[in-house]
């Protein structure tokens, strides 16, 4: 499902211009593809946001753009590392029917058996899709998963017209055994030796005296 958001053609640019842009609460962005040249825009901030959460790592947007129509999937989002808003949106044109290559996310559901340990090897796999039919994420279901378990590109479910592009082979989850303490601990000595670290030894006090010194003066 796209996001219809109404563009404006932009003629301003450089730092100063996209300043401008940012206090009206806007969005600097540009659409490119299909050998036509590149189309810099201007899109309302909230708008754009709530599209891309929508729509995921390849959102995609139905510009309205002085009375015609684009579709465009994002393919680079900036976003200020303090205030969490956006800065400047890459799209690339696309049109309905056409086939795509795209990055899907990989989402881990459930809980792997106890005593183990789960890596994500690969966040992500490509595939081909339709540009309106990308499918938003790929879940790996571990639940009850035992140590030594492992899920592969080519075991992931892909709904019908796409089409995995990552070797089938390629490792994608792993549930492995959890690390001791006492190996997490001898892992740690050896990675201080190999690093010439020496630890210090706890200083062992000193004996106190055999006896305490007689209390009183001496007889007359």
């Amino acid at each position: 499902m796209s996001e219809k958001i109404t563009a404006e053609l932009r003629t301003e640019f450089g730092k100063g211009a996209a300043r401008r842009i940012r206090r009206e609460d806007k969005v600097p962005a540009v659409v490119y593809g299909h050998g036509n040249d590149t189309i810099h825009l201007t899109l309302p901030g909230h708008e754009t946001m709530m599209a891309i959460k929508h729509g995921g790592a390849n959102a995609l947007i139905e510009l309205e753009i002085e009375g015609k129509t684009q579709l465009a999937l994002t393919k680079q989002v900036q976003i200020d590392p303090v205030r969490r808003l956006l800065e400047h949106v890459d799209l690339v044109a696309v049109r309905r029917g056409e086939k795509v290559t795209v990055d899907v996310p990989v989402l881990i559901v459930g809980d792997a058996a106890s005593e183990t340990l789960v890596v994500t090897e690969n966040t992500t796999v490509q595939v081909e899709a339709e540009a309106t039919h990308i499918p938003e994420s790929f879940e790996v279901d571990i639940t009850d998963a035992e140590a030594g378990t492992q899920f592969l590109a080519g075991s992931l479910t892909l709904p019908s017209g796409t089409t995995l592009l990552t070797d089938p082979e390629t490792l994608v989850v792993n549930v492995t055994a959890a690390q001791t303490a006492e190996a997490l601990e001898a892992e740690l000595e050896e990675a201080e030796a190999e690093a010439g670290i020496e630890r210090d030894e706890a200083e062992v006090p000193e004996e106190a005296a055999d006896e305490a010194p007689a209390e009183g003066g001496d007889e007359e």
